[in-house]
């Protein structure tokens, strides 16, 4: 008989905290983590599966530990002037706020952020012995710089995590609430812009603020616009002083040689990658306005999913969904489930079957 976690001596601050964990299910179409659904270009694949294949000829050595070649390449993506002694990377980008965490926060040190927001920023704070306190939005999810500043100096947190544009609300967030957060704190400032590949082309990105803000963290993924969910790998641009910090707790090669290759080939190849990300808006925008045609009440989003409000019984919606081999989030707010923009077939087969189960989710 297996022991409970009653049963064994774990630290205090974890009893009573649940892991995190979206629903795993074999349907048809899965839409509930936000992963892109279009599969990786065939001749991208190719190129990634030569590159690992070259790599396994000296896999009995351990890796670059300083995956100097990914994280040049990473650079010359981001651009900005951008160079590689800028750059950090790891296993997902929750590894990578992982390692902020445990050089910035920790035992005694507190984190914030301005719920709801990424379920992962509190369970990654408290993993690390840290406290994680959260502030709020308005009323659409929006934060004014002079409001975000004012929470954050009543709370003088070790870390902000800033989540640009949000999950799981979809909110964009203007430069000026990065800039007055970052000047009403001494600490960290994370400005996690997983999906700002789905952003309006004419929207700025937090990578233009990091000159001469050496406190400023800004990290991506290549989860969402590039298709890798899978490969796990995330990565940040700051300043070099702060990436000697990160070197200070992550573990040794930690990013194994298969992984540096199949990520430097997978940016080698980055307009391919990128070329479904207007389809995947597209059909964003598409859901977006059938669900306000529909009766609910969609909130703007600049990311590759929608967060949907007018949801009379949010569990049952879900299972109406669930039972017509559609899965999608229930992600804890009111009233309101989440749906990731897929391809057109599996967008139409999810508002479709919304579609049938009348307004407001309750089945005609």
């Amino acid at each position: 008989m297996s022991a409970s976690l009653d049963d064994l001596p774990l630290r205090p601050d974890l009893r009573g905290l649940t892991p995190y964990g979206a629903p795993q299910a074999p349907l048809p179409v899965a839409l509930n983590v936000n992963e892109n659904t279009h599969p990786v270009p065939e001749e991208v694949s190719a190129d990634i599966l030569d590159s690992i294949a070259r790599a396994l000829h000296e896999v009995n050595r351990y890796p670059d530990r300083e995956f100097t070649a990914l994280r040049e390449g990473f650079a010359e993506y981001l651009g900005h002037g951008l160079t590689a002694d800028q750059i950090w990377a790891g296993n997902g980008s929750n590894e990578v706020l992982q390692h902020l965490l445990q050089a910035f926060a920790g035992p005694g040190r507190t984190a914030f952020g301005f719920a709801p927001t990424y379920s992962m920023y509190p369970l990654l704070t408290r993993g690390t012995g840290a406290d994680y306190v959260a502030g709020t939005r308005g009323v659409d999810y929006t934060l004014s710089a002079e409001d975000a500043a004012a929470q954050t100096d009543r709370a003088q947190p070790d870390v902000v995590f800033l989540c640009a544009p949000n999950n799981p609300t979809g909110t964009p967030l203007g430069l000026d609430v990065i800039e007055a957060v970052y000047d009403a704190t001494d600490g960290i400032v994370i400005v996690d812009e997983a999906y700002q590949e789905f952003a309006p082309r004419d929207s700025r990105s937090a990578l233009m603020l990091l000159p001469g803000r050496e406190r400023l963290v800004v990290s991506r993924t290549m989860s969402k616009a590039f298709a890798f969910a899978g490969a796990r790998v995330g990565y940040l641009a700051a300043d070099p002083g702060l990436i000697d910090a990160l070197r200070l707790v992550r573990l040794p090669y930690h990013l194994s040689a298969l992984t540096q290759a199949a990520a430097s080939a997978a940016l080698r190849h980055a307009p391919a990658m990128l070329a479904m990300v207007d389809d995947i808006v597209a059909q964003r925008d598409r859901i977006t306005a059938t669900l306000d045609a529909l009766g609910y009440e969609p909130f703007e989003s600049w990311t590759n999913f929608v967060l949907f409000a007018g949801v009379e019984d949010p569990a049952a919606t879900w299972r109406g969904l669930y039972d017509q081999g559609v899965l999608i989030r229930d992600v804890g707010i009111p009233r309101s489930l989440r749906v990731t923009a897929g391809t057109e077939a599996e967008s139409t087969a999810f508002l479709d079957a919304l579609a049938s189960l009348g307004p407001g989710g309750a089945r005609a």
